[in-house]
């Protein structure tokens, strides 16, 4: 299973309604598309005083996650739905993707 980790941060006095536009309108949405969303919310802990928030998703392949990124970020329903809602609030995001492999006893 591919994970993709997605962090924001975001402009000031905006996580609330970023929180609320991503739970309510942008995770239905990209369920309809098939994206896998794991988790998503806002940071317990703001770097360096910044508001921060996360998107968590997972998908079978890297070329899943390919193919249903651009079927959701190409389509007239994100464009038209929540899209300003997501962007507008964003100062900027970073995104790691790794492959998750069996459980076992980490070694970093």
């Amino acid at each position: 299973m591919i994970l993709e980790i997605r962090t924001y941060r975001l402009k000031p006095g905006t996580r609330d309604e970023f929180v609320r536009v991503m739970r309510e309108e942008a995770v239905p949405l990209l369920a309809k598309f098939g994206l896998s969303v794991v988790d998503c919310g806002p940071s317990l802990v703001d770097e360096d005083g910044h508001e921060e928030a996360y998107l968590i998703r997972s998908f079978a392949t890297l070329e899943q996650r390919d193919e249903q990124e651009e079927a959701f970020y190409s389509s007239r329903e994100w464009h038209e739905g929540p899209r300003e809602g997501i962007l507008s609030r964003i100062e900027t995001y970073h995104t790691i993707v790794l492959e998750q492999t069996a459980l076992a006893p980490l070694v970093c």
